[in-house]
């Protein structure tokens, strides 16, 4: 009987094809990219000593206590906490001041001579000589002079004081003395506001109490926008900087305004960075009243489905180390700023993290990351060895049939 044809037995791959379909699968599996650091690696960041700037990087877990804490720092950091309303100084002579004075005699004028012109009727009724003195200027000593009363020391004192020190180095001289004294110019008692503002200027603090708002409005306002506005406050040692944008909103944080305090208007545009798997990466403006961690996510487009890791959402930030007691400890160190590198953890997995995300507010320079799923790297590896070990076969059978 005749014998029936065999299939023909594939030939085993040559050297140069068996050669070329390894150095393929290699240069597949090194084109494998990812978009960052996997959930994994940045959880055990802490464990691992990992450092950022010869300071180890510290990884938090986003929860309700930990936001409270974030929350009362940052009230404690605000102008109404740090400088309060301490209501209205008062009002004292100080070196390089300009004050008007004027004195009353009561007739027959003893000291005064009286011109027709000068008769005014006084408290009680009877004709007064009204004598007016030269303005006069506080010395760098803290002295002026008057006729008939000599130099008088009148630094710190209130107008009222200085009328009450004339009246009584008069009262043996003069005829039933009366005295006014005007403050004309007040050389200490300003406030200086300057940077982002049509005017850089000082502004003199009336009786009764300017507030950082009405200092604004008499430099003509902001150059900028006010949602991109801060503002620094500096008095004495101690300074802060607050979002134009919540002052306004917040009557509280506009405080009175005290001799030498320093106003800086600065021209700041708040954003974070989006990376990662979420639909749109990209650096993300945002208002200076602030926007929190479920907003900031809506603005990125949320979650990259297809990609996400729901239990890696990440915020990476340089933390003040006051701003935690957690950062406090001994063991935590610091740059060289006072910052430390921390890096918040949310899982969404938890419909409690949904509520953190409200409160967790975002700050400008913030790094926000979704790490992508385990499952997306696999299925991504599969897909690439299978297509490049195909394109493969099929180029070594090509080069078999030469």
């Amino acid at each position: 009987m005749p014998v029936p044809p065999q299939p023909a037995r594939p030939r085993p791959l040559g050297p140069a094809a068996a050669a070329l379909l390894c150095l393929g699968l290699t240069s597949a599996c090194a084109s494998l990219g990812g978009t960052g650091p996997s959930t994994g690696a940045i959880r055990s960041a802490q464990e691992e000593g990992q450092r950022y700037a010869d300071t180890a990087i510290q990884v938090l877990p986003l929860d309700a206590e930990l936001v409270a804490e974030l929350g009362r720092y940052d009230r404690a950091a605000s102008f109404a906490e740090l400088f309060g309303d301490g209501g209205i100084s008062a009002t004292v002579l100080a070196p390089g001041d300009l004050v008007d004075i004027a004195i009353w005699e009561a007739p027959p004028a003893v000291l005064f001579g009286a011109a027709p012109g000068d008769l005014q009727l006084g408290a009680g009724g009877d004709l007064a000589n009204n004598t007016p003195i030269p303005r006069q200027q506080v010395d760098e000593e803290g002295m002026i002079a008057i006729p008939f009363v000599g130099r008088i020391k009148v630094l710190g004192m209130r107008p009222e004081q200085v009328e009450s020190l004339i009246v009584a180095r008069l009262r043996r001289r003069a005829n039933d003395p009366q005295a006014v004294v005007r403050l004309v110019a007040n050389e200490t008692r300003t406030a200086t506001i300057l940077g982002e503002v049509a005017s850089s200027r000082r502004i003199g603090l009336s009786a009764r109490g300017e507030r950082l708002l009405d200092a604004l409005a008499v430099a003509g306002g902001t150059k900028q926008p006010i949602e991109q506005s801060t503002v620094q406050l500096a008095r004495g040692t101690t300074r802060a900087v607050m979002p134009l944008e919540r002052v306004i909103a917040d009557p509280a944080q506009n405080v009175r305004l005290l001799p030498g305090d320093v106003l800086t208007v600065q021209h700041q545009p708040f954003s974070f960075v989006a990376l990662g798997a979420v639909q749109r990466p990209a650096e993300v403006p945002f208002e200076g009243g602030g926007i929190t961690l479920a907003e900031a996510l809506g603005r990125a487009g949320g979650l990259n489905e297809r990609r996400a890791d729901v239990k890696g959402v990440f915020v990476f930030r340089l933390e003040d180390r006051a701003a935690l007691p957690a950062l406090a400890g001994p063991g935590v160190t610091a740059t060289a700023d006072g910052r430390v590198p921390v890096v918040y953890t949310l899982h969404m997995t938890d419909a409690a993290s949904l509520f953190a995300m409200q409160d967790f507010r975002m700050r400008d320079g913030d790094v926000l990351y979704i790490s992508t799923a385990p499952g997306v790297e696999l299925e991504r590896f599969l897909q690439t060895i299978s297509s490049t070990a195909f394109s493969i076969v099929a180029t070594a059978n090509a080069i078999q049939r030469q």
